[in-house]
């Protein structure tokens, strides 16, 4: 039995299966990962070679394998303060907005924030380390991070909140000392404190479906509609855009390829845009 390589066929159908279940097209030159990231899942489930494995998950048996193949086979990188530039906004320009909004009673005392397409939890865990270092202005505020990911394996990984010293290379030192602690059995691996696992809500959520979630001051969208088509991001935009409350700000990423998509927000710059204002909006 030949598990180097998927073949064209086994490929297309696997791609095309993917695509279907997730919104995500895996482009051509993919071939070697995806086939490396599959043969995990024949080993984990000792199936005979992957037909046998394609017949199964397309099955009404498969539906178990669902979850565990698309942690498999989608990307999860992740690191702390990724792209300086949106956090330095988050915690200065958009909390001051927020804040001035209340005392003129034009925003309650709450904030959500969502983090989608999460990965291993990177994201939530600085929007809220941004919060708590904010917590002098957010004072008996009711404070929101829900971080989702189609990947169950990804969130269980953000819910233990450990993370390779690569990931928070960002990090400054005072806030490695205050919100990290390192295993001392490993100088590699460092876990987010209590406090900041704390602040952060994980739910499983697939992108090209609508939020079942109470409207967000703030979504951020950055790096993972890259491995969207255009039909999937449309789908996507529209479902990030419902999910806005009146005012919100959508965070964007610098890869994403929606900017044409994003008509009906207010664009402010490349990575920031604004649902159009109502009564009790984050309006200035």
């Amino acid at each position: 039995m030949d598990l180097e390589q998927l073949n064209p066929k086994q490929f297309a159908g696997f791609r095309d299966f993917i695509y279907e279940k997730s919104g995500i097209r895996i482009n051509d030159n993919k071939l070697s990962l995806l086939s490396n990231r599959i043969r995990r899942r024949l080993r984990a489930g000792a199936f005979d070679g992957f037909d046998a494995y394609y017949r199964h998950l397309t099955s009404p048996r498969g539906l178990n394998e669902l979850g565990p193949f698309l942690d498999e086979v989608t990307t999860n990188e992740t690191s702390f303060f990724r792209t300086a530039a949106h956090f330095d906004w988050f915690k200065t320009d958009f909390l001051a907005q927020v804040v001035a909004a209340k005392r003129r009673g034009e925003h309650g005392p709450s904030l959500r924030i969502w983090s989608a397409a999460c990965a291993g939890g990177a994201e939530p865990y600085t929007i809220a380390i941004c919060l708590l270092e904010n917590l002098f202005r957010l004072r008996n505020w009711s404070l929101t991070i829900l971080g989702t990911d189609i990947s169950e394996e990804a969130l269980e990984a953000a819910r233990e909140g450990v993370f390779k010293s690569r990931s928070i290379e960002a990090v400054s030192e005072r806030q490695r000392r205050r919100y990290f602690r390192a295993f001392k059995d490993d100088t590699d691996r460092w876990q987010v404190s209590e406090e900041v696992r704390r602040m952060a809500r994980f739910a499983r959520h697939n992108l090209m479906t609508p939020s079942p979630e109470e409207p967000f001051d703030c979504i951020f969208i950055r790096n993972v509609l890259i491995y969207f088509d255009c039909q999937s991001k449309e789908t996507v935009v529209d479902n990030l855009i419902k999910a806005l409350a009146p005012g919100g700000y959508l965070v964007v990423g610098p890869s994403e390829g929606i900017y044409d998509m994003l008509d009906p927000l207010q664009r402010h710059c490349p990575f920031l845009y604004q649902k159009p204002h109502e009564a009790g909006s984050l309006a200035t």
